[in-house]
């Protein structure tokens, strides 16, 4: 190849996959940390959860620490979803291991894996500034994969899928991640935007989604009754003024008794809520 051909060869970018897998750790422990949610586990209670607290988040973290980095390097290789999978699985197996086999990030590894990879993906190929957006829609590129890869038919979430009839993240994951490009992003972006602190800001997004999410977590827990009751709540929240109204923090921590009294955990709002903090954060990375 001659001087002038090579000089027509597009540049890979170099990507800082290190960087990419701190952010979704960070983001997952801001999810975490952030209270009151309800339901879910946060540094001052277990919500509805009798089999994990804070510690085994923190333990799972630690476990995944690698994994992010990981993923990100694949997607900077521009690696099939087989090898996203593979690193998945593994990642599914130490995060087992670190919290005595409970399950505290399994969808975060599935969701925020995919998008830490194509974070990596879309600075391979573009330099400058990438959107949440942008992020969200280069899954895409896993799509046809995505759409045949065997799921766990004996897993709360799958059996409670089939017998509803219900759309999981992988469909999400299909097309783009819609609830994050609607709903995660922009009302975590405006939130913030409007002054509200992180954790409000957080809080305020959390019931957005799971207001407009059919969380497989709660159809496991409570049916498609207790999904119902679950989203009317947060939606009634929402009319209300959401993390804007002055007793915003009590208001939850009362719906948070009545999430516990009915066993409702919206684990999945809230992966998609670290999903949606760590969109925002690798637009400035």
């Amino acid at each position: 190849m001659n001087a002038l051909a090579q000089a027509r060869v597009p540049a890979v970018a170099a990507v800082d996959c290190a960087r990419l897998g701190r952010l979704a750790i960070v983001s997952l422990h801001a999810e975490l940390a952030c209270a009151p949610k309800p339901g879910l586990v946060t540094p001052f209670d277990r919500g509805s959860h009798t089999d994990m607290d804070a510690g085994s988040f923190l333990r799972s973290l630690f476990a995944l620490r690698h994994y992010f980095r990981n993923v990100a390097q694949a997607g900077a290789d521009d690696a099939p979803f087989s090898v996203l999978r593979d690193h998945g699985i593994a990642a599914e197996a130490a995060m087992l291991r670190a919290t005595g086999g409970i399950n505290t990030h399994r969808g975060a590894i599935f969701s925020l894996g995919l998008l830490v990879a194509a974070a990596a993906t879309c600075r391979r190929e573009h330099s400058g500034r990438i959107t949440a957006e942008a992020v969200c829609m280069a899954v895409q590129r896993w799509a046809p994969a995505l759409a045949v890869a065997p799921l766990d038919p004996d897993s709360p979430g799958q059996r409670a899928r089939a017998q509803h009839g219900i759309a999981g993240v992988r469909e999400q994951a299909i097309a783009g991640y819609p609830l994050l490009r609607g709903i995660g992003v922009p009302v975590l972006r405006d939130a913030l935007a409007a002054g509200l602190p992180r954790e409000a800001a957080l809080c305020h997004t959390l019931m957005h989604l799971l207001a407009h999410t059919d969380d497989l977590n709660l159809l496991h827990r409570g049916g498609a009754q207790g999904l119902a009751w679950a989203r009317a709540q947060a939606a009634r929240f929402i009319a209300d003024g959401g993390a804007f109204a002055p007793q915003w923090r009590s208001r939850l921590q009362q719906l948070g008794d009545a999430f516990v009294a009915r066993r409702l955990s919206p684990g999945g709002s809230a992966d998609l809520l670290a999903c949606s903090w760590f969109l925002l954060q690798q637009e400035r990375a």
